[in-house]
């Protein structure tokens, strides 16, 4: 799609302008009470997808519901929630390629649970056990799948935007005919890497899709003290980017409105901005106390804007779902998620040796050096390390580059 720059005639005074000429409305289909809005357009979405996403967004309220319990029984240190922008965050995923990347930010478990990844696998990096990938070496929730094509989760707000960017071109010169979603709040997109993503994207035409979950506050504070513009779908306008506003907490919008945006991405190679208007029902993080900066008056009225009450209700209503099936299913997630919650928190932590692993393919000596120095300190104070202690001499040796194996190779340890 060829863009032409418009003709503009000069003027003889001085004119300003601020942008308060340009309205951006909120699309939207769905209403709060389940049914289509009057004139609404056609709706793509079909029965299997529609009750894959219900299904992934109740698995995300209680996987919330129910890790926020047990971060408050002292069984997990930290946790987040994705209550209340469940639509926001799964809707836009269920309209991408299952090979298209999505890098997120820290509140999207709900696009890993629509993909596939199972409650073992939250449960093992929510614990950091030995079956983490990670190895125990991120925070709670910091999730990342390689075969999901769901980059790791980085503490540092805003770092994934540029990274998206950069992804999305390379995908672009791949000719692999995928996209990048990368998805992040509207606090995030105060830092500058938010404003060198969206210029660099918009210069190379990248097929990359920039979607801000706007939900009212960057932690506590509120978008009133954070910018004076209009949102954040204004801001594309300066880097002559495609831009959309959608309700995010309207499942049918935000999926035709993601799905729109891929086919910009990735067949016109246009950058898409879309900001889902959201709110968080729960709290920042299980460390946040929200009544200190909102008010009950204010969560109520979000309450019933509920993004899984509301596609509930037109699941029901087009007979793609039933109330018996919903409570049979929490039921059963429930169970599942308590009894694989159970099982992870039990089992060991990583082995000492993956402190020095996963960087070099052989271990430096140097590194070598500094695990013997730890060993021996533990040996002395097992005490002090319990949960490294009893599985000093159980730790799986013969991997390439693992330090027991390396000590073995040269006859010593």
């Amino acid at each position: 799609m060829k863009k032409t720059q418009p003709t503009v005639k000069p003027v003889h005074k001085p004119v300003f302008a601020n942008g308060d000429d340009i309205q951006i409305p909120v699309f939207t289909l769905l209403k709060p009470d389940g049914t289509v809005y009057a004139g609404a357009g056609p709706i793509s979405l079909d029965k299997p997808t529609a009750r894959r996403i219900y299904r992934a967004m109740l698995y995300t309220r209680v996987l919330d519901e129910r890790m926020l319990a047990a971060q408050r029984q002292g069984r997990l240190s930290f946790y987040m929630q994705c209550t209340g922008e469940e639509a926001a965050v799964i809707g836009s995923t269920a309209a991408l390629d299952a090979a298209d990347m999505i890098m997120a930010q820290y509140r999207e478990q709900g696009a890993l649970a629509y993909r596939g990844f199972t409650t073992d696998e939250f449960m093992d990096q929510l614990f950091g056990n030995e079956r983490d990938p990670a190895h125990g070496r991120q925070m709670p929730i910091h999730y990342g799948s390689k075969d999901l094509h769901y980059l790791t989760i980085s503490s540092p707000l805003a770092t994934q935007i540029p990274q998206a960017t950069g992804y999305a071109y390379g995908q672009k010169l791949a000719g692999n005919g995928n996209c990048t979603l990368t998805i992040f709040g509207e606090g995030a997109a105060s830092e500058g890497d938010f404003h060198a993503a969206l210029n660099m994207a918009s210069v190379h035409k990248v097929p990359v899709i920039f979607l801000c979950r706007n939900n009212g506050y960057a932690i506590s504070t509120p978008v009133t003290e954070q910018f004076a513009g209009d949102g954040i779908a204004a801001r594309a306008f300066g880097y002559r980017m495609q831009s959309i506003r959608v309700d995010g907490n309207d499942i049918l919008a935000v999926f035709e409105a993601t799905r729109e945006a891929r086919r910009l991405a990735v067949e016109e190679n246009e950058p898409v901005l879309i900001e889902a208007m959201t709110y968080r029902l729960a709290a920042h993080s299980s460390s946040d106390d929200p009544s200190g900066y909102r008010s009950k008056k204010e969560e109520e009225s979000w309450h019933r804007k509920d993004p899984l009450r509301r596609m509930q209700r037109w699941l029901i209503e087009r007979d793609w779902w039933h109330e018996e099936e919903e409570r049979e299913l929490t039921e059963s997630l429930r169970r599942e998620v308590l009894e694989t919650m159970k099982q992870a928190e039990k089992r060991r932590p990583p082995a000492l040796e993956t402190l020095v692993t996963d960087v070099y393919t052989e271990t430096p000596p140097l590194l070598r050096e500094q695990l013997d120095e730890l060993e021996a300190h533990i040996r002395r104070h097992p005490d002090a390390y319990p949960k490294s202690a009893p599985w000093m001499d159980e730790a799986p040796a013969g991997r390439a580059g693992h330090p027991q194996a390396a000590h073995s190779e040269e006859g010593g340890a």
